[in-house]
């Protein structure tokens, strides 16, 4: 999975054009990529994304997001909306996640990004041999939450894409 927010570069290169950060330029990024992956798109769509690979939006970010809520783990925790998909059977698919497990995400502090470590490295299905280190999570943590927290501060979503 790529988590990323979407980010319109007007034709000089010039910063972000406002009104075009949304659903239909995550979709229109995919459609420029021919499914992805993908840095900057012909049209001007750059992203902001962090490589999540082996984590899966639904089951093993949304045990973060649990986490990070100190709530029991549900599939309908986070609310993901599929916008685009290459083939329905092998992907690859564009998903937008909610702006609530968006913002649980941006509001992980540097205090809890240990523990949180710790907490999410016994998931099962990141755990497949045996507990991770208690670090070992650590980095893709503040990864993703300085993204959420990029997002956030911009009034921007959170976007998956994600292959098998």
């Amino acid at each position: 999975m790529i988590a990323l927010r979407c980010l319109a570069w007007n034709a000089a290169g010039e910063g972000i054009e406002e009104g075009v950060k949304d659903d239909a330029a995550a979709v229109r990024l995919m459609k420029d990529f021919e499914g992805g992956p993908f840095a900057v798109s012909r049209s001007g769509i750059a992203v902001d994304a962090v490589d999540l690979k082996g984590i899966e939006p639904t089951v093993t970010l949304g045990k973060l997001v649990s986490l990070v809520r100190q709530v029991d783990w549900d599939v309908s925790l986070v609310d993901l909306e599929l916008l685009w998909s290459g083939d329905e059977q092998d992907g690859p698919w564009l998903m937008s996640l909610d702006r609530a497990a968006r913002d649980a995400l941006a509001s992980i502090s540097n205090a809890q990004v240990r523990e949180l470590s710790a907490q999410w490295g016994r998931i099962k299905e990141l755990a497949w041999s045996g507990p991770l280190a208690d670090e070992e999570m650590l980095p893709v943590i503040e990864k993703v939450a300085a993204l959420a927290q990029r997002a956030r501060d911009a009034g921007e979503d959170l976007y998956c894409w994600c292959c098998l």
